[in-house]
């Protein structure tokens, strides 16, 4: 069998071609529309050897992936290359344990803007640094990819094929990141729905109305002593990145990264202040 200068197995010759096999959407270019898909694709791109995954990508495309599974922790498929028997890929992370989504999970409800946006289906961007906040990356930065066939590279083609695959469904469901990291769907909403709800805002510019005619014998009286008035008001906290949520995100990413996601901690930098300085010695 074909040994590259490494002393590592290739194929050369075509795959088998795959009746029926799953083969992503994007024909040219990156795969994964959705920011959590890309994430997912920036990291494996960043820790996987860059000719196995451009092999990968084809096999992806032309449907090589006969099959996949996902489970808490674990993904198994099967690819289809040059030989008969189709290879057997395993790509394992380390699932979360039922501790750590105890936490998140609440996290998560006390969070009115995730709960919301998890609840009608949806992946909010700063779930991310939720997620980071408590010591359990959304993302993994390790894959334990093992494939049958006898390529040493890690991974090989067909693992590549399968990380692709697996991104592409990621646009479609993104409860499958959630799931991969030991979660199901049904599971993490019906505890969303059992978390209390977030208390609402206070509006600081909210006025109590009542009636003129209730109000007769007062009207001129101060709302507040006068020795009130000196007082400090008391302090509202704003998050400092309420500017990016109130406008448009723009269409820019960098590294396919949105902008937005970028400037955030930006924002939170300059509000907190400098952290080191010259006294910080």
């Amino acid at each position: 069998m074909p040994i590259d200068p490494e002393g590592r197995f290739f194929e050369t010759s075509r795959p088998i071609e795959v009746d029926g096999g799953i083969a992503v959407r994007a024909k040219r270019g990156k795969i994964g529309e959705q920011w959590w898909s890309r994430r997912f694709v920036d990291v494996l791109e960043q820790v996987c050897d860059g000719g196995r995954l451009a092999r990968g990508r084809a096999y992806a495309r032309k449907g090589q992936v006969m099959d996949f599974t996902l489970a808490s922790g674990r993904v198994t498929a099967r690819v289809q290359g040059s030989r008969p028997q189709p290879y057997e890929v395993t790509i394992a992370i380390a699932a979360f344990d039922e501790a750590q989504w105890t936490v998140l999970t609440e996290a998560l409800g006390g969070q009115a803007l995730y709960r919301a946006a998890l609840l009608a289906g949806e992946m909010p961007h700063e779930i991310v640094e939720l997620f980071a906040a408590h010591d359990a990356p959304l993302f993994p930065e390790r894959l334990d990819i093992r494939c049958s066939c006898p390529d040493w590279s890690v991974p090989c083609k067909h693992g590549s094929a399968v990380l692709y695959v697996l991104a592409e469904a990621f646009d479609d469901d993104p409860f499958l990141v959630l799931a991969w990291r030991g979660r199901a769907r049904e599971a993490l909403l019906d505890a969303l729905r059992g978390t209390p709800e977030p208390a609402a805002a206070v509006d600081p510019l909210a006025v109590e109305e009542s009636p003129l005619d209730a109000r007769l014998a007062d009207f001129y009286a101060p709302g507040i002593s006068l020795g009130r008035l000196r007082e400090r008001p008391s302090r509202v906290t704003v998050p400092p990145e309420l500017l990016l949520r109130a406008l448009d995100a723009p269409p820019v990413k960098v590294r396919h990264i949105p902008l937005v996601d970028l400037l955030r901690p930006a924002y939170r930098d300059l509000h907190d202040g400098p952290t080191t300085g010259p006294e910080a010695g």
